[in-house]
């Protein structure tokens, strides 16, 4: 819901930087690593019990995200860089979760398993609503320019890192905020199933 509204302000300091890691021959694809290990690195803080610390490879994490389309924008695009891309972010995405759950397993279980159940589910509707658009010729480039065709939602990648910010600032409501957010995702898929079967239905 927020990202179409944010990539006008942080797509072009992202080009700029991602054009001159491109003239030092950083690869996009180097970029989105270092991004998910970055992002695992986070996921092993949480879990070692330290969710304040995790916050700089976290946000670090998310900046390679940004960086790595602005360094392919910068050289070449290709099919596998946007797969990578998409993989290592449902990635990211879950094992930030699962760091929690590990946390405190008997408190955290069951509104963790909710939150990455709703996690699946969502992707599934994103990854599929992709498919279909590619299929009909669809195009949009309200998230920016993008490898696959992004279909908008309540919940978005913004709304989930400031999620994800949340559960490191207050560890110990990880339970309702999963369970709030895990809610609003499997919203959000519903939302976009009824969007597809009215669009492509024919």
């Amino acid at each position: 819901m927020l990202d179409r509204h944010l990539r006008p302000l942080i797509d072009p300091p992202l080009d700029r930087i991602g054009h001159g890691l491109a003239l030092r021959g950083v690869s996009a694809n180097a970029v989105t690593l270092a991004g998910l290990g970055l992002g695992l690195l986070a996921a092993l803080v949480i879990w070692l019990g330290a969710p304040l610390w995790a916050l700089i490879p976290l946000l670090a994490s998310r900046l390679a995200d940004g960086l790595d389309g602005a360094v392919a924008r910068a050289t070449r695009k290709t099919d596998f860089g946007g797969y990578l891309d998409i993989v290592a972010d449902f990635l990211f995405y879950g094992m930030i979760p699962l760091a929690f759950v590990l946390t405190d397993p008997a408190g955290n279980g069951a509104a963790g398993a909710f939150l990455l159940a709703s996690f699946y589910f969502n992707g599934t509707s994103f990854l599929g609503y992709a498919i279909l658009a590619e299929r009909h010729g669809d195009q949009t480039t309200a998230q920016g320019q993008k490898s696959l065709y992004y279909s908008n939602g309540i919940l978005e990648g913004t709304e989930t890192i400031v999620f994800f910010i949340l559960l490191c600032l207050f560890e110990t409501f990880f339970a309702p905020l999963a369970w709030v957010f895990g809610t609003l995702c499997f919203v959000t898929a519903g939302l976009r199933i009824y969007a597809a079967s009215r669009i492509y239905r024919q």
